[in-house]
């Protein structure tokens, strides 16, 4: 019988001609041979002999061709999470890369991809499961064909390792090889097994109890892998409807879960039998609740120059309506009725971004009816666009926009629930899932007793901070909800009413805040401490202040290698093997002098402070020790004025797939510093190349849309 699951145990037979694997527990299962160095794939009836080396792994994440060489990365280890409905699921936490040749010529830039990869496969949180789909949500798994694959039944949106596991997947579907080894059409279902989909995002699976009744409690955020990357260089929509920072978060409860003795894994058994159990001969029941956030579905840009906030771009609406079009199909296709709850500050530099978003919901959706609910706060506390009459899809589309900045100013979070009051219709409209197990079922599914056939769709400028107090917000009152209704609760009561669920749920909620965070801006999230403890306190404030500087840092400093990670790893952008040995795409090409005043400015500042930690004999004459000083203060003052004003040159932007934006910016600073009386001729003089030298990498690889 052909396994539907991935093995959970391979093992790992390297030779020099090739790369076996194998699978202990499924001896009558095909070998997956990957040959060396070509990297042609084929299934072997039977194990290979002559392997020098036999090591074990938890499964392959992928193959993936740099400039010199291809790459099978194999999961080294993997740390249990917990189980859900009996399944169990995984972290990664260490993979290894086996090259497909050694490699005989040394290439800096190979050196850095790996480099680019390495970290992101060890920082960013990835999970899996052998035998349950954790990028699907409870009820897209309800309605999924449980006779495909896991791999073919894995939401492409979440399927974060998608792209490297092409070669197998095109090897499954019977796609021919470059040597031509296999038919065209040929199926290779012996190489399913082989393929594990990876989620990339929040998990979070706890057993616990409300009110003396036990339940499994668990969090997913899967992120989505489409127009994925960093704070500043990753924003709103590209041109296939994609937006930035797009995650869908998944509250699940269980009920009456019974999953001792099962392994939740494995080729061909685990929970495929379905046979589970419930306490007390009830049932087992999943609570499941949904949202979604994602960036302002508009075209626009925020440029770093060195300077706290960067500089806005929006580009025409109506240029951004095709793709926010593309985007609301999907949206409404798979959720429903889209609740599109918008934060930003109606004040201030934001407010071109809100304004850009009211327009293309008006252009969207027919016969627009707008209501707007004021205070003595605001003038626009509340705004809600919806059609007045569903005549077509659009009309689906709610916008509810809500004043969170001047409405919580002052720690008064508590008025947060004014949005919450709007909601509430929608909310109940809306419903969430509910599934009963059915143990008589062979693929293990549930019965479905209700289905969420809404969404919230949550932003502000970040799609973190403010984002994660509402939906923390949404998700306590639907949980509430939902345990009221089958009988957990009585009516009236809440789920906060138990004071350790209490704790549990707020920690988690908040721990969901700073992985999203973490990936996006490179910090921890913002009015966690709210999230935490129901509170605004000063030391949450002073974090705040810490985690904003950071981001600071890292965004003008440190996001570009980050990007180059990302678009390495989702095939954003693809090497080039045709330039080895020339046109290095990671050296630094900027003017000597431009790439010098950096290091002169901490050597300035460092000699002025030691200048002055310098104790002097009382015979001697300090003139000179004070005039050295001041010469160096004022070359260190000159140099930080000259990077702070020419910050285009200093950001670390992404070398593979840089911004239009950055290259323009970078094209006009060093147009304008040519024409400087007293540093052009300096900065011609030194200049490695022509001026789009440090840029004209671009040529290479695949472009991401900005």
């Amino acid at each position: 019988m052909r396994s539907l699951v991935p093995f959970r145990d391979i093992n790992v037979h390297a030779s020099t001609s090739h790369y076996a694997f194998t699978s202990p527990s499924s001896p009558s299962a095909q070998t997956l041979v990957v040959e060396r160095p070509s990297g042609d794939i084929r299934l072997n009836d039977g194990a290979l002999l002559g392997a020098k080396r036999v090591s074990s792994i938890a499964g392959i994440l992928g193959m993936i061709k740099l400039r010199l060489d291809k790459y099978i990365i194999v999961i080294t280890k993997a740390q249990p999470m917990g189980r859900l409905k009996g399944h169990m699921v995984y972290k990664i936490i260490a993979t290894e890369f086996l090259p497909l040749r050694e490699r005989t010529l040394h290439d800096p830039d190979e050196d850095t991809y790996l480099d680019l990869l390495k970290t992101l496969l060890k920082t960013g949180p990835m999970y899996f499961s052998y035998s349950f789909d954790i990028t699907n949500s409870f009820q897209r798994q309800a309605s999924s064909d449980h006779s495909l694959a896991l791999w073919q039944r894995a939401d492409d949106r979440f399927f974060w390792n998608k792209f490297i596991q092409s070669d197998l997947i095109n090897f499954a579907d019977g796609a021919t090889s470059a040597s031509g080894l296999r038919p065209h059409g040929t199926h290779q279902t012996g190489a399913n097994p082989f393929i594990l989909p990876v989620m990339f995002g929040m998990m979070r699976i706890t057993t616990t109890r409300i009110k003396s009744t036990p339940l499994t409690f668990a969090l997913i955020t899967r992120r989505s892998r489409h127009r994925a990357g960093t704070r500043y260089l990753t924003r709103g929509i590209d041109e296939h409807g994609h937006v930035a920072n797009f995650n869908e978060t998944e509250q699940i409860v269980v009920l009456n879960d019974d999953s001792r003795g099962l392994g939740g894994m494995g080729g061909e058994g685990g929970m495929q039998n379905g046979k589970l159990g419930g306490l007390e001969g009830r049932d087992m029941q999943v609570l499941s609740f949904v949202q979604t956030r994602g960036s302002v579905p508009v075209y626009w840009a925020e440029v770093n120059k060195l300077r706290y906030t960067p500089d806005l771009q929006i580009r025409g609406v109506e240029t951004a309506l095709d793709a926010a079009k593309i985007h609301f199909d999907e949206q409404i296709r798979i959720y429903g009725e889209n609740y599109l709850v918008n934060l930003v500050n109606q004040r201030g530099r934001e407010n071109q971004v809100k304004q850009a978003y009211e327009q293309v919901v008006r252009m969207l959706i027919s016969s627009p009816n707008e209501s707007t609910e004021a205070n003595h706060v605001t003038s626009e506390k509340i705004h809600v666009l919806e059609a007045s009459h569903k005549n077509q899809l659009y009309d689906h589309l709610h916008y509810v926009y809500f004043d969170f900045h001047n409405e919580t100013k002052g720690l008064r979070w508590h008025r947060a629930q004014l949005l919450l009051e709007e909601l509430k219709d929608g909310l109940v409209q809306g419903q969430y899932f509910r599934g009963v197990d059915m143990p008589g079922d062979s693929q293990g599914r549930l019965e479905v007793r209700n289905r969420q056939n809404a969404v919230v769709r949550t932003n502000c400028m970040d799609c973190l901070d403010r984002t994660n107090v509402v939906q923390t917000m949404l998700a306590r009152w639907t949980l509430s909800r939902q345990l009221v209704e089958i009988g957990v609760l009585r009516s009236g009561e809440s789920a906060d009413d138990d004071a350790a669920f209490q704790i549990l749920f707020r920690n988690i909620w908040a721990d969901n805040a700073d992985v999203v965070s973490k990936s996006y801006s490179g910090t921890g999230a913002l009015k966690t401490d709210f999230t935490r403890t129901g509170e605004r306190t000063r030391a949450g404030m002073v974090q705040d202040l810490n985690n904003s500087i950071t981001r600071y840092v890292k965004n003008n400093f440190g996001d570009g290698p980050r990007q180059d990670a990302f678009d390495l790893f989702l095939g954003a952008f693809t090497p080039d093997s045709s330039t080895t040995g020339s046109s290095l795409v990671f050296v630094d090409k900027r003017p000597l002098l431009i790439q010098a005043i950096p290091y002169v400015l901490a050597a300035s500042f460092f000699l002025v402070l030691v200048t002055g930690l310098t104790r002097s004999k009382p015979e001697s004459s300090l003139w000179p020790l004070r005039l050295f000083s001041m010469l160096c203060l004022v070359i260190g003052l000159w140099c930080w004025h000259f990077i702070y004003s020419h910050g285009m040159l200093y950001v670390n932007w992404p070398k593979l797939n840089t911004p239009r934006y950055a290259n323009e910016g970078y094209q006009e600073t060093m147009g304008s510093l040519r024409k400087d009386k007293v540093i052009g001729p300096l900065v011609a003089r030194h200049e490695r190349g022509a001026s789009t030298a440090r840029i004209s990498h671009l040529e290479e690889g695949k472009k991401r849309i900005q």
